[in-house]
């Protein structure tokens, strides 16, 4: 299968943990699973809820059940001929977290005068 193809990068459903008390492991689809993420990548919170979530979350394949509206978050990708945007997306959020992480803890503790 090629891999820059929209089949081997489309979001099927949504995207999940493996397990869901280990969040080391995200199954992107039935192609793509990504492994070893660290635990420090979801201290980076956003809104009560790790930047990486927030992904997950907001790029699913959602039918509305008033409407029957589908929202698939394929369809930019698709409009925008870039396959792998979403699964680039999730890397780049999971790489930017560690990083947030890393610079929040190396920076010095405030101290106040009473």
């Amino acid at each position: 299968m090629k891999q820059d193809s929209y089949e081997y990068f489309h979001i099927t459903d949504k995207m999940r943990f493996k397990n869901k008390q280990d969040k080391s492991t995200i199954v992107y689809n039935e192609y793509i699973v990504l492994t070893n993420i660290p635990e420090k990548a979801y201290r980076y919170i956003v809104n009560g809820k790790s930047a990486i979530e927030w992904i997950m979350d907001r790029y699913q394949v959602k039918t509305d059940k008033k409407s029957l509206i589908k929202n698939d978050c394929n369809d930019w990708a698709r409009e925008h001929n870039q396959p792998r945007y979403i699964f680039d997306l999730l890397q780049l959020v999971i790489n930017l977290s560690i990083q947030t992480v890393d610079i929040v803890e190396s920076l010095p503790k405030l101290k106040f005068d009473n």
